[in-house]
């Protein structure tokens, strides 16, 4: 389970952090003027715009400038670098610890050690995605901030009823 749950992560913030947030920001598709959605499978999730590299901000519902969209995007510019070299480390560690997990006969320390270094990365990679998130925030308006507060609210509501709904769905048997 830790297995699975280490490289779902690992394969989350790889994809967070390889980012189309610069082709938003220049209008690209799904940015300004742009198609909206994520590509065949449908819309960005939330609509997060930009959200590339994980900022999780839903900056098309907040209406900024085009000034705010090119400090935006000088902000990931500046960030780039250094979440290009965290993601090659995460795809590195998530490599080196499905090999542990994978090894034969079972090596508890190597695994030990392998997860934990996965987990250093991944704090990395929140770490970057939490200044970046922060100096895109200081880019925004009062307004927009309580804004950005007020979607973020309705979205933990939603995903908190869509869960308790699964949660109370009857069991499924299982087909084969």
């Amino acid at each position: 389970m830790t297995r699975v749950r280490s490289l779902t992560a690992a394969a989350a913030i790889v994809a967070l952090l390889g980012g189309g947030a610069a082709v938003w920001a220049q209008g690209g598709p799904g940015g300004p003027g742009g198609r909206r959605g994520g590509g065949p499978g449908g819309p960005a999730p939330f609509g997060v715009i930009g959200g590339g590299r994980g900022t999780d901000l839903p900056l098309r519902q907040l209406n900024v400038t085009d000034a705010q969209q090119q400090q935006i995007k000088d902000i990931r510019d500046r960030h780039r670098d250094e979440a290009q070299q965290i993601a090659q480390r995460l795809r590195a560690a998530a490599d080196a610890e499905r090999k542990a997990v994978e090894s034969d006969p079972v090596n508890e320390g190597l695994i030990r050690s392998t997860t934990q270094q996965l987990a250093d990365v991944q704090a990395d990679a929140a770490i970057l995605q939490a200044h970046e998130r922060s100096e895109i925030l200081s880019v925004l308006t009062a307004d927009q901030q309580a804004q950005l507060k007020k979607i973020q609210a309705d979205r933990e509501a939603r995903f908190a009823q869509n869960q308790q709904r699964r949660e109370n769905r009857p069991n499924r048997p299982n087909r084969q």
